[in-house]
């Protein structure tokens, strides 16, 4: 991937990781769209980030995702970069009286959503690359977060096909794997002692820039590289705590 002269879309590119990645892809000199579903969150990037174009859309629906869609083809066809970054984690367990109703807000976000904009985008004519951002939970589940770990399971496995479903299309499908880090994902304070959205950015960055297409970092370094013994170690020590 090319890391500069690029028009990028970054769902919820406003806080996060998104935020990060809006700021590091501003700073290498590209034109970056960030949507997500609160104008005011989407403001507020426009304020400490002047330049940005912002659209406000609700992922979680279907109809919103193709009018997403239908206005990128009308005021920004050259288009190079989506990003598939907006997520949901809720902490939750089965006794919970909504369980599957949380559970269905997050499959909507985090599995339905990319896939139909990846289905959307990619009849684009200058769509060149697409980045999806999965969880070192891909690899081993965190049953606080369960319907969260299963959704990026199913992400990282469906990243992996269309890294191969899309190379006649000459369409570069690049999977940022990150570890927790110190954002709001889930609710406030959970992930405070977490590490730095700029550190995992700064990382990934430099994994750009070698060609790689499989960026990760710290847990999830350690979780790809894990054999079934070691993912069945950190399962345990993850979810039985002493």
């Amino acid at each position: 991937m090319k890391l500069t002269g690029n028009k990028i879309l970054i769902t919820g590119g406003g806080t996060g990781i998104g935020l990060g990645f809006t700021e590091r892809f501003l700073r290498e000199r590209n034109t970056v769209i960030i949507c997500g579903r609160r104008g005011e969150i989407l403001a507020a990037a426009a304020d400490q980030f002047p330049g940005i174009i912002t659209r406000v859309c609700d992922l979680s629906l279907p109809a919103e995702r193709t009018a997403l869609f239908e206005w990128i083809k009308e005021k920004h066809s050259d288009l190079d970069v989506l990003v598939n970054n907006a997520g949901m984690q809720q902490w939750m367990d089965l006794s919970d009286p909504d369980f599957f109703e949380k559970a269905q807000k997050e499959i909507a976000i985090n599995i339905e959503a990319p896939l139909q904009l990846t289905a959307l985008f990619t009849r684009l004519p200058n769509l060149s690359t697409i980045i999806n951002v999965t969880s070192g939970l891909s690899f081993v589940p965190l049953t606080k977060v369960p319907v969260y770990s299963a959704t990026k399971a199913f992400f990282h496995s469906f990243t992996l096909s269309l890294k191969q479903l899309l190379k006649d299309k000459h369409i570069e499908v690049i999977e940022a794997i990150p570890p927790a880090l110190h954002t709001d994902l889930g609710g406030k304070g959970l992930h405070d002692a977490a590490p730095p959205v700029s550190d995992f950015i700064d990382t990934i960055f430099e994994q750009l820039k070698e060609g790689k297409t499989t960026l990760t970092s710290g847990f999830s370094e350690q979780m790809s590289k894990a054999d079934p013994a070691g993912l069945n170690a950190t399962f345990n020590r993850m979810n039985n705590p002493v």
